[in-house]
């Protein structure tokens, strides 16, 4: 069996934050200005007491209504979060439960940021290629907005909260719809992209709490998340020309073998260059955060999602997905778009 991607669907929390009202409590940080360096008009935020669980059941229940597949259906749910309910117990157990899915269903979360729907998808591609499951549920969901202290603009322009969720079913077909693969982790960045308090190594303290502010103008503490821009810049057109590279000599392919392409959707001033350093046709090339920001492990199956919707994918190409960020972590894989599709078609034809 093979895995196929059989539906797509997010949720955004109904809550705005506009460009409009970030440049009224940063005066020297104008509309045009942040436009410029971000390319996002708004975020979504999570209302209070709104956790990942919440947004990722929305996201799942919208993709139940859509037909796709019943809560039953599902053998595996996968949740990437770096922001779980609770330490413990897994949040991937308490979705199950609030979504109805089968106590058979194995459930498990996976913490990993911006390259994690890369990352689920070679855990359902190998669940599915194994016989462990038929039907893989892969969530993503994060509520950065919580991480962030109002008065560092360096994260508050960019972060939005977001939820989505992709169905992973089995096609008997003998070629693969997803793949190859490429990982890649470097932790020498960790402290580039952190939260430094709140964990183990540091459990949040009086001491943690205390919020200062740095030579830019930004104000935080460690309770807070930290990112040297500079640094992820840097680390992002360094590693992400590498690992396309890779991922096309593995696969025996050439860059203009590749319809389409979906990165990671971290800012307008990263995505920019990175695409006209590839020699990327912009038509080709997914650009999908204006109306939400950057939703870290939910930002591909967004972009992925408005892509289809507005029909920017055609039939048969093939889409190559670049996921990386925190960690330092990256992967890439390749996805049979019109497989897609046949692969939905006979999976209904089966129930």
């Amino acid at each position: 069996m093979q895995a196929a991607v059989s539906a797509i669907e997010y949720y955004l929390p109904e809550q705005t934050l506009s460009t409009a009202e970030l440049a009224a409590e940063f005066p020297d940080w104008g509309v045009e200005k942040i436009d410029r360096k971000t390319g996002i008009r708004e975020r979504r935020i999570a209302a209070p007491g709104q956790c990942s669980s919440d947004l990722a059941v929305a996201a799942a229940r919208k993709l139940f209504a859509s037909g796709a597949c019943r809560p039953e259906d599902v053998d595996y749910l996968l949740l990437c979060t770096e922001t779980p309910d609770y330490f413990v117990p897994t949040t991937a157990c308490i979705i199950q439960d609030s979504l109805g899915l089968p106590m058979s269903a194995g459930a498990l979360d996976f913490n990993l940021g911006s390259s994690g729907y890369i990352y689920g998808f070679g855990l359902a591609q190998g669940l599915i290629s194994s016989g462990q499951a038929a039907r893989v549920l892969l969530l993503t969901a994060d509520v950065y907005s919580r991480f962030l202290h109002p008065r560092d603009r360096s994260v508050r322009t960019i972060f939005g909260d977001a939820a989505t969720a992709t169905l992973l079913a089995g096609a008997d077909l003998d070629a693969p719809l997803i793949g190859p693969f490429v990982y890649g982790s470097d932790g020498r960045g960790a402290p580039n992209l952190i939260v430094p308090a709140g964990g183990m190594r540091r459990p949040h303290s009086a001491e943690s709490a205390v919020a200062v502010e740095d030579q830019a103008g930004n104000v935080r503490s460690q309770d807070n998340l930290f990112m040297n821009g500079g640094e992820i810049f840097l680390f992002t057109l360094d590693v992400v020309p590498l690992v396309i590279g890779q991922l096309l000599q593995k696969a025996g392919l050439a860059l203009s073998d590749i319809d389409f392409f979906v990165f990671h959707q971290a800012n307008q001033s990263m995505l920019d260059p990175l695409r006209k350093r590839m020699g990327i046709p912009a038509e080709k090339f997914q650009i999908s955060l204006a109306h939400c920001g950057n939703t870290v492990s939910s930002s591909i199956p967004i972009a992925l999602k408005d892509a289809a919707a507005a029909g920017s994918i055609p039939d048969g190409a093939l889409v190559m997905l670049v996921g990386f960020g925190a960690g330092y972590s990256w992967g890439a894989t390749l996805v049979r778009w019109r497989a897609i599709g046949s692969a939905l078609l006979s999976n209904r034809n089966a129930r």
